[in-house]
């Protein structure tokens, strides 16, 4: 047994830890003399060592735990920073709470809706402006409304709007450079010139008219992009420049934020749509199909295609002369040569089946050496047609 091994059954026989030094070398010495451990003076040497090194880690141990973490430490543990959490982030508590999130990925028809409002939206504001307007998508997260309302950058113009047809609300920002900006751009600024920023004033009643006008081009171009799919009306509530004012949803409830940034050759700015899930709710079926072609889940090549294959297709054409059921038994005491009566003429209208589903009539007759038959009426059409199906699948979605 060496000393380690000694020290550590001394200080199990002693019941407890021995902070005192008095008590420490008592231990220790009787640990050494059961052993029969070298001379004083290197007994002497290893417990001075020993000694210090339990005092350095215990005065390590007492700064450690009277060590107060700031709050930038505090939210780093816990995961909420706001900055991260937009950016899609999260860490600590805040990652599990954000889980239960539906993700905007899971929608896969909304990433085609944004697109195509980006198109739109290019054109149209070249036409408002008169100028080089170039619209692209940042990007499309899923965020807390709470949090949303928190992170806008003041001063800004918000814009409330309603969904009537989903009986929801949506969120429309306009950060401050881009209200400058395009200010600038209607009022006849220079191109060189970069928009000025007035600090400490609200905004007036024509910058404000005239970012009114911008929204309503950009809510229209949303109605386009969402026709399509499901028909709404997206018309301007009102504007806020407080984001108190603007609460449209709980804090804590999940919203899709769509980022939109304008550039006119050297100025700009972001526009961000923020869309509650509530809002999306009524269309969430019609949001999780696939996207299939310029039409929104259908694709005009493959009907072609399809159409093409059915036409030349081959199919079996039954001439079906005489019907009529019988029961089991009879039939069971069919024998050969027995003759079977057939309650018809040789002039009654004969009925033809493709698969068992009548098609139309006609009349027996001969041909040469064939046996032949005459339509004699127009053939019976299905009772949903295709234009009668897409009309019902229409009115389907108008009333979700």
């Amino acid at each position: 047994m060496d000393l380690d091994e000694a020290w550590g059954d001394a200080l199990k026989e002693s019941g407890d830890m021995v902070a005192d030094e008095d008590d420490l070398a008592a231990a220790w010495g009787a640990a050494l003399q059961e052993q029969g451990a070298g001379n004083a003076e290197d007994i002497a040497a290893q417990w001075t060592a020993l000694a210090e090194d339990v005092e350095a880690e215990l005065d390590g141990a007492n700064r450690g735990s009277d060590r107060v973490l700031n709050q930038e430490e505090i939210d780093n543990l816990l995961g909420f920073n706001l900055e991260d959490s937009l950016d899609g982030d999260d860490s600590g508590i805040r990652a599990l709470i954000n889980s239960a999130m539906v993700s905007y990925e899971r929608l896969p028809m909304l990433e085609i809706v944004f697109d195509r409002l980006v198109r739109l939206t290019t054109t149209s504001l070249r036409n408002f402006t008169s100028d080089n307007v170039e619209v692209s998508l940042d990007s499309i997260n899923s965020v807390r409304f709470g949090d949303y309302l928190n992170s806008i950058p003041l001063p800004a113009i918000l814009g409330v709007f309603k969904a009537h047809e989903w009986d929801g609300f949506g969120l429309v920002t306009v950060e401050s450079s881009l209200i400058y900006s395009i200010i600038d751009v209607l009022l006849g600024g220079g191109r060189g010139s970069s928009a000025v920023r007035v600090e400490g004033r609200p905004y007036t009643t024509i910058e404000t008219t005239l970012v009114r006008r911008m929204i309503d081009i950009i809510l229209a171009d949303a109605e386009q992009a969402f026709a399509p799919l499901s028909p709404v009306r997206l018309p301007l509530e009102r504007l806020e420049t407080n984001p108190r004012f603007a609460a449209i949803s709980r804090p804590a409830n999940a919203a899709i934020l769509v980022e939109l940034r304008i550039d006119m050759d050297d100025r700009g700015g972001k526009v961000e749509i923020l869309l509650p899930y509530a809002t999306l709710e009524p269309i969430r079926e019609l949001l999780l199909q696939m996207f299939m072609g310029e039409k929104l889940g259908r694709d005009a090549k493959w009907e072609e295609h399809l159409a093409t294959e059915v036409y030349g297709s081959e199919v079996q054409v039954d001439a079906v002369l005489y019907e009529n059921e019988i029961s089991l038994r009879r039939v069971l005491g069919f024998e050969v040569g027995q003759t079977l009566v057939f309650d018809t003429e040789p002039k009654d209208p004969v009925q033809i089946k493709c698969g068992g589903v009548p098609l139309t009539e006609g009349v027996m007759g001969r041909l040469g050496n064939n046996i032949s038959i005459e339509i004699s009426k127009q053939l019976r059409l299905p009772k949903m047609s295709l234009a009668a199906f897409e009309k019902s699948m229409r009115s389907d979605v108008e009333s979700s």
